[in-house]
């Protein structure tokens, strides 16, 4: 099994190109399901969780094919076309879904076009419940009937979905994107209450509008989708990661670095650079994204998560590794998801002063950490453990970084380019002697 070896003691300087993001490109594959004509993605990422996405659409009957890669003057990325003739299968097996929550996503897109899905219940990251309730209900207010047995969502409606009017109990990003794809075919006007507002929502609507819905309310806690027989073929653009950009800022701001972090933009991160900036870290705008560049020493932070525009919970473990190295004592707040401190263990054994009380942490800085084998238990956790490997003393060994996979493209090569000591290994790597 892959492990990252990390030296501290580098100051990270120089440029790392943002890719797109994967909670946008996840929900926007499985709007393929949606049309029977081609949609070509551009800026695609390269990870673990868009593969088995596409190797569950696979089976669902998607052709899908990889037309190359373009880093050249438009940085397409990778570039992915996909085509649905017919739906050739509406199951969505366990062995396919236990690695990825986004899996749950293919349900509303199958049951507004095919009348029929059935989706195991999803995997993924242990980082709390994400009940599928509020999904149900959605396609329940739009007429399907749906039913849990042995493990999997069945979703029914055959002879097509309505309109109506549902109300999300609390915000769900994942919801919102499972009920806006299945209401873009639905008969009549739906109208979804307190949406989720976060980019990646805006993008799929975007996508959905090129394709031929119509929707109105982009950016506001209400969508009003005006059913359509029949959805068309697109090229859409994905947009940058906002959580690949805050990583790599926390990684120039942690170490006293500047790094020009580009293909993104400052507007996707407003609320989180706002938190960045209070620690004395400046982030100034340059041409086709932002440059970062860390104080001598870092200020102790305030925040708390809470659904966009508002800090994002992706985000939270990486500003904690910084808070780990700041003076003075910071205090974070999870308000997402209540299993959302599990690093917490593996940052102490680093020498971290954190306690938590609930589902707030207090961490008091200290210029005193060491390196240590500690273990990933989630994917932002991992890269959490790799950020405070950058600044502690001697060698930080991460262990089960295939949850790195799920989320970052080329982590290791994009901190080496940066001046980073990091290392990826196969098996069990030596620990060696920085030079």
């Amino acid at each position: 099994m892959d492990k990252i070896l990390v030296t501290g003691g580098a100051v990270l300087k120089g440029k790392v190109r943002i890719v797109g993001a994967k909670n946008a490109a996840l929900p926007l594959l499985t709007a393929s399901l949606l049309t029977d004509q081609k949609i070509t993605f551009t800026n695609v990422p390269h990870l673990s969780d868009i593969t088995s996405m596409v190797n569950l659409l696979a089976q669902h009957g998607v052709e899908i094919t990889m037309e190359g890669e373009n880093e050249g003057d438009g940085h397409k990325g990778r570039v992915l076309s996909m085509q649905t003739h017919k739906i050739t299968s509406s199951v969505a097996p366990y062995e396919l879904v236990r690695k990825m929550r986004a899996s749950i996503l293919a349900l509303g897109p199958l049951v507004a076009r095919h009348g029929d899905a059935c989706i195991s219940l999803p995997g993924g990251c242990a980082i709390g419940a994400r009940p599928v309730d509020l999904h149900i209900k959605g396609l329940e207010a739009l007429g399907a009937d749906v039913t849990i047995e042995d493990g999997y969502v069945h979703a029914k409606a055959p002879n097509g979905l309505t309109g109506g009017t549902y109300e999300f109990p609390k915000v769900t990003v994942t919801g919102t994107e499972n009920i806006l794809m299945a209401a873009t075919l639905a008969k009549g006007t739906t109208v979804l209450k307190n949406v989720a507002m976060e980019p990646e929502i805006t993008d799929l609507a975007h996508c959905l509008i090129s394709m031929g819905a119509k929707i109105t309310g982009l950016e506001t806690d209400t969508l009003t989708i005006e059913g359509v027989e029949k959805l068309s073929g697109t090229t859409h653009h994905i947009l940058p990661d906002r959580i690949e950009t805050g990583t790599y800022a926390v990684a120039a701001a942690i170490t006293g670095g500047e790094i020009n972090i580009l293909g993104t933009s400052r507007s996707l991160l407003t609320a989180f650079i706002e938190t960045l900036e209070s620690t004395g870290t400046i982030v100034t705008d340059i041409p086709d994204g932002i440059r970062v560049k860390g104080p001598k020493t870092l200020k102790a932070v305030k925040f708390e998560t809470a659904p966009y525009p508002g800090y994002p919970t992706d985000l939270q473990a990486q500003m904690m590794a910084l808070a780990t190295t700041a003076q003075g004592k910071s205090t974070i707040e999870e308000n997402i998801f209540e299993n959302r401190f599990m690093h917490v263990p593996e940052l102490q054994r680093m020498g971290a002063h954190i306690d938590i009380d609930g589902h707030t942490v207090t961490v008091e800085g200290t210029d005193n950490l060491k390196g240590a084998p500690v273990m990933a238990t989630d994917l932002r956790a991992s890269v959490s453990l790799i950020l405070a490997g950058l600044v502690a003393e001697g060698q930080t060994e991460v262990s089960r970084v295939y949850h790195l996979d799920r989320g970052y493209e080329r982590l290791v090569e994009k901190l080496q380019a940066c001046g980073a000591t990091i290392d990826r290994f196969t098996g069990e790597p030596s620990l060696r002697v920085a030079p």
